[in-house]
């Protein structure tokens, strides 16, 4: 069984990332990332790229993770912030931490494309931070 079918499949997967969103638009630190964003199409991509990854039946269309991601200035600690996002997101969707884990082993390799190194858009912490 795909790790995308153990976890309840499309529908699971769309509440996963739903949830993910709501998360990160609530963070101050990555909110200003997605500013004028279509974010029902990215979040459309987000599921069809998880579903393929993780085994599912979905084709992945959109672009290579470099080019979506290029200039954006995401730095390592914007990406390990998304990261711990998506660990509770799926943790809150009832998703076994072994899991979460072998989710994790997809996802985090990914870094070197989304990583740019060199911040061009400042994101604001949220008070307290």
């Amino acid at each position: 069984m795909s790790i995308y079918e153990s976890i309840g499949g499309e529908a699971a997967l769309t509440a996963v990332v739903d949830d993910l969103y709501d998360r990160i638009l609530a963070d101050g630190t990555l909110n200003a990332f997605f500013t004028g964003m279509n974010l029902g199409k990215l979040k459309g991509r987000q599921v069809e790229f998880f579903a393929q990854a993780l085994g599912g039946p979905a084709v992945y269309q959109g672009r290579t993770m470099k080019d979506v991601h290029r200039g954006l200035g995401i730095g390592r600690d914007h990406f390990d912030r998304v990261a711990e996002h998506l660990v509770d997101s799926l943790a809150a969707a009832g998703v076994p931490e072994a899991t979460i884990a072998e989710i994790a082993a997809v996802v985090m390799p990914l870094a070197d494309d989304i990583v740019s190194g060199r911040p061009t858009l400042k994101a604001v912490a949220p008070e307290g931070r």
